[in-house]
């Protein structure tokens, strides 16, 4: 694997690391969860060899990028701003191809719709815009049920919460979720272990110090989002929204579902389930190229 070229950019508030690979187009690559710019490493050296200026970035206050003030909120309009900084950085006088995961996807999306000069076209891989579903207060119950039992019980319980409400099967009260597992649809990494290879085990490392953080200050921002469906519709040209083949029904595919039917598109379908970039990261990315292209 090439070695990236790993910088750092001051925004407002925080200081983002970044990395860059290849010569070409830009692509700028935004994770979800507590996913960073390692989460990205199993196809950004394709793309960057497919003749791309490929960026991935730690979102502010995960791994590598440091807030100033570690209890901020966290609101989706100042991460797509980080995003918008890294555009203007790297690609100032033309549009950039934009591929959002989970989290991350919501952040595409209000990008997109705030700053549309500036993107080619955007791949959002199931953003988890539950306010578009009929059913979004029982969502909003189950935000707030994972906040209290992080208040109140801890991180690995709110986790399971979480998790549980995710699933095919839906929402789910505290104590039905004992068996469940406690990672979050968009935070599967590795578990650490003796086992893995130093750059997974740290990964995993890096995805538990994260949790915290996703918990308390990105899933009540983010999931609370409401995208701009009028504004949306106008921008469809350039959109592509996309699910997993093997995530139907869970809670992140039925949103992606929902909004491309709002939006009059068709759902693209990757590989694999909610993470399928980091399961199938060399299909994912030729289908990626594909979207980008078509």
């Amino acid at each position: 694997m090439t070695a990236p070229t790993i910088s750092s950019l001051r925004v407002n508030g925080a200081t983002l690391h970044y990395e860059v690979r290849g010569r070409g187009p830009l692509v700028l690559l935004i994770p979800g969860g507590t996913g960073g710019a390692a989460s990205f490493d199993g196809m950004a050296e394709d793309l960057a060899a497919d003749g791309y200026t490929v960026v991935g970035y730690d979102p502010r206050g995960m791994s590598r990028s440091t807030l100033d003030d570690p209890d901020a909120e966290q609101h989706v309009a100042e991460h797509a701003d980080d995003a918008l900084r890294i555009l203007d950085l790297l690609s100032p006088d033309e549009p950039a191809l934009v591929f959002g995961a989970s989290s991350g996807a919501i952040v595409a999306l209000h990008l997109l719709t705030a700053h549309p000069e500036r993107i080619a076209r955007v791949v959002t891989h199931e953003p988890p815009v539950v306010e578009v579903l009929p059913d979004a207060a029982e969502h909003r119950a189950l935000v707030a049920r994972v906040q209290d039992t992080f208040r109140t019980r801890g991180l690995m319980p709110a986790m399971a919460v979480f998790a549980a409400g995710l699933k095919k099967d839906g929402d789910t009260k505290d104590g039905d979720t004992k068996d469940r597992d406690t990672k979050g649809g968009d935070t599967a990494e590795p578990e650490a272990g003796p086992g893995l290879p130093p750059r997974a085990a740290a990964r995993a490392e890096q995805t538990m110090a994260d949790l915290p953080y996703f918990v308390g200050r990105i899933v009540p921002g983010f999931m609370s989002y409401a995208p701009d469906i009028r504004r949306l519709e106008g921008l469809s040209d350039r959109l592509v929204i996309a699910g997993g083949r093997d995530s139907r029904g869970e809670l992140p595919y039925r949103s992606a579902a929902f909004l491309a039917e709002c939006l009059g598109t068709e759902l693209q379908h990757f590989p694999g389930g909610h993470v399928g970039l980091t399961t199938h990261p060399a299909e994912f990315g030729e289908l990626l190229r594909k979207a980008f292209r078509s």
